[in-house]
């Protein structure tokens, strides 16, 4: 399993080093050539003002700008910039079903996902952002250290005897936090939207990547097949698949429309992958998504 993960991780650094380093930010990036640091327009604890905005409930009241708020009949806040690296946090499902292949030279889906998560760890490292594995009450960090502390947490889980957890434990992040999540997604909706809304609830941007083997996408078996569960679902044997594919695949677009719905409600962002398209069109795709600030 070691050397799976080292291997994974390899593949992740050149694939990565094909692509230009990406500079994670809630809003437009701002170089800071002086110092020779990147900032990162975000509200925060600097000291250059950046925008007014509207109170909410629970904001602080000393962030309140009087001043600002005397002029109208609305209540507003004074936000500062604050040029400080971003957390990231990541995970990959590795879950049961997350190890099928339908074809040998298509790799499974939890190495898919490891290599994605990997390959967006190390760029946004070499921009100085810091990252964590999501789920393990990790500090984020930065440099290499923070790549070989998210292999590991990879690898413990594969060594875990209850691998069965197909969604990410909460964790209670920061907000203007962001989370990148890496899976399958083929759980009910309702059990998806709460795992992510908690995490949105807090002001957590996040990214969603559903990575899907092209059988799962088309089901394109004939005959008489026999399909055995990976979660202990048990097996079911179909006389003719060609029956009943077209409902499959309406189902599986019923799927995907609700994690589009579930991305745009929370206000993530959502792509899909297939195992058999090359990683680096969904690796530049999620730094584009990344790249954009809240809100956007």
């Amino acid at each position: 399993m070691a050397a799976r993960l080292a291997d994974i991780h390899a593949k992740a650094e050149i694939l990565s080093a094909n692509l230009p380093p990406l500079m994670v930010a809630a809003d437009r990036v701002a170089a800071t050539v002086s110092q020779g640091l990147h900032g990162r327009r975000r509200v925060g604890q600097g000291e250059t003002f950046w925008q007014y905005r509207r109170y909410e409930w629970g904001d602080p009241v000393a962030q309140i700008d009087w001043r600002r708020s005397a002029k109208s009949d609305t209540v507003f806040l004074r936000e500062n910039e604050w040029e400080a690296a971003q957390s990231v946090w990541i995970w990959s499902d590795g879950s049961p079903s997350m190890k099928f292949s339908s074809a040998r030279d298509i790799p499974e889906k939890s190495e898919r996902a490891d290599l994605l998560a990997l390959a967006v760890a190390s760029l946004l490292v070499q921009g100085g952002e810091h990252i964590a594995a999501l789920g393990r009450r990790m500090i984020p960090s930065t440099g290499r250290s923070a790549l070989l502390m998210l292999a590991q947490a990879m690898e413990e889980r594969n060594a875990a005897a209850d691998q069965t957890a197909s969604l990410p434990p909460f964790e209670p992040l920061p907000r203007y936090g962001r989370a990148v999540l890496f899976g399958d997604f083929l759980e009910p909706k309702e059990e998806l939207y709460k795992a992510i809304g908690r995490l949105a609830d807090r002001g957590v941007r996040g990214h969603l990547v559903q990575v899907l083997d092209p059988a799962e996408h088309s089901l394109p078996f004939g005959g008489r097949t026999r399909f055995e569960g990976m979660e202990d679902e048990g097996s079911a044997l179909i006389g003719r698949v060609e029956g009943v594919r077209g409902d499959y695949q309406q189902a599986m677009e019923k799927l995907q429309l609700g994690l589009k719905d579930i991305a745009r409600s929370t206000g993530w962002d959502y792509q899909l992958h297939m195992t058999d398209h090359p990683p680096e069109a969904a690796l530049l795709r999620l730094y584009t998504a990344l790249a954009l600030p809240r809100g956007r």
